[in-house]
């Protein structure tokens, strides 16, 4: 277990440039299962989750040249294996599940033990199912669950009883090869699902409505090879702002695609923190109002909800409740996507913030309290973990952050990037930390 060490009390000022995004590298790294051809994938983050799905095609057989300093990685997975060979799936994230698709597609059938959740708490795989089987798969066995696929994908419509982003991207990777049309109602349109349906159609694919809630897939009988650049990761501008904000500096992210960020910029304001943009640079300036925005409603709280896109991603709720400790005034989260994800406030109280949780979905942040340096647990929610760290940041003193190794699933080159900004952080057990 990875210790993040933390100097807090300084403010963090510099430029940051973010990664690729890793929530659109991993489904579209699996996608490519769906062809025999070259593809090269540029802007490819370095993170454990893109290593482990990377290292279980390679055993498989994929050809896969990857220049992790350059962001550059080239597969073919012509000589892909027809069977597992008793191979595992890879462990640890919910993106596995984005392998079903391509596997069926080479092997024909598939066995694996139900993934009944995670951290954040219950992540069913019915959408899964219904989605496969829906499209000609069919179910074998349910304990361990076993697919079968006898010949192609097979278009159909379906109407998600939720909008799941891994739902939607599975039903897009089999759709895109099935016999007719498909129709998809209710889909997610995050923007790494829009990425892998433009990186689908430039390899061939016949997708329409990227970007909408209704998709329309019109299969084709094979894809060809290609280029693409993974997007810069709205997850992670968003955290180097907060922490810039959070700490009082004043931080630039580049490469930051403002029309993606109307939501997630009033939200900031609604805690008193204005973005400003000079091209596609976002920008957070030091020593803002930290004032929480009180509603024209006067007997209401002042409320952030979190919700599949375009709502503000419920990934993105941690990096505000720091935010919120530091503000003036009161006001309530309320993430309608996971019931275990608040569970880690405890840890944040022992830092001395005052945060009342109302239930599995919601909770009260009651700002400007006095703080201090902690030692905390971090959950295997990578932000969360940064929510942790964030606090600390703002804290002159000492403090540890313990287990926040989640952090690397998603940035690569977290602490190197803070140290650029001027914060005295480090890991302690961390094997590759660098001198």
């Amino acid at each position: 277990m990875a210790s993040l060490i933390v100097e807090g009390g300084k403010p963090l000022s510099g430029t940051v440039v973010p990664s690729g995004n890793k929530n659109a590298v991993l489904p579209i790294l699996c996608a490519t299962l769906l062809t025999d051809e070259t593809v090269t994938i540029r802007n490819v983050p370095d993170t454990t989750d893109v290593s482990k799905i990377v290292g279980f095609l390679e055993a498989l057989g994929s050809r896969i040249d990857w220049d992790r300093e350059a962001g550059r990685l080239r597969i073919n997975n012509a000589g892909f294996h027809d069977d597992s060979g008793g191979v595992a799936l890879p462990e640890g994230m919910r993106s596995t599940l984005l392998l079903l698709p391509g596997l069926l597609h080479r092997t024909r059938s598939i066995r694996f033990s139900e993934a009944k959740g995670c951290a954040l708490g219950v992540r069913e795989i019915d959408p899964h199912v219904d989605v496969l089987r829906a499209l000609g798969v069919g179910l074998v066995s349910e304990d361990p669950i076993e697919f079968e696929l006898n010949g192609r994908f097979r278009g159909d419509r379906i109407w998600q009883d939720y909008v799941s982003v891994t739902g939607t991207e599975n039903f897009i990777m089999a759709a895109v090869l099935g016999e007719g049309r498909s129709t998809l109602v209710n889909a997610a349109c995050e923007p790494h699902v829009q990425d892998l349906c433009h990186f689908l159609n430039a390899l061939g694919a016949r997708i329409e409505g990227i970007g909408a809630n209704v998709l329309h897939i019109q299969g084709v009988d094979r894809l060809g090879g290609g280029t693409v650049d993974i997007t810069p990761d709205h997850h992670e501008i968003t955290t180097f702002l907060a922490v810039g904000a959070m700490t009082g500096g004043e931080v630039r992210v580049e490469q930051a695609i403002p029309h993606h960020f109307d939501l997630i910029n009033r939200c900031f304001r609604k805690l008193g923190v204005d973005i400003e943009y000079e091209g596609d640079t976002a920008l957070v300036r030091g020593n803002q109002s930290h004032r929480i925005e009180n509603p024209f409603t006067s007997n209401i709280l002042a409320k952030i909800e979190a919700a599949p896109w375009p709502y503000l991603p419920a990934d993105l709720v941690p990096l505000m409740i720091p935010l919120a400790i530091r503000a003036e005034g009161s006001i309530m989260f309320w993430n309608k996507v996971y019931e275990g994800a608040f569970f880690w406030i405890s840890e944040l109280v022992k830092f001395g913030a005052h945060v009342v949780i109302n239930d599995p979905h919601r909770i009260i942040v009651f700002g400007d309290r006095p703080l201090q340096p902690a030692t905390v647990e971090a959950p295997y929610i990578i932000r969360a973990a940064v929510a942790l760290y964030m606090t600390a940041a703002s804290i002159p003193g000492t403090s540890v952050i313990k287990g926040a190794e989640s952090i690397r699933r998603a940035h690569p080159n977290f602490v190197e990037n803070l140290r650029a900004l001027g914060a005295e952080v480090s890991w302690d057990g961390l094997d590759d930390e660098p001198a």
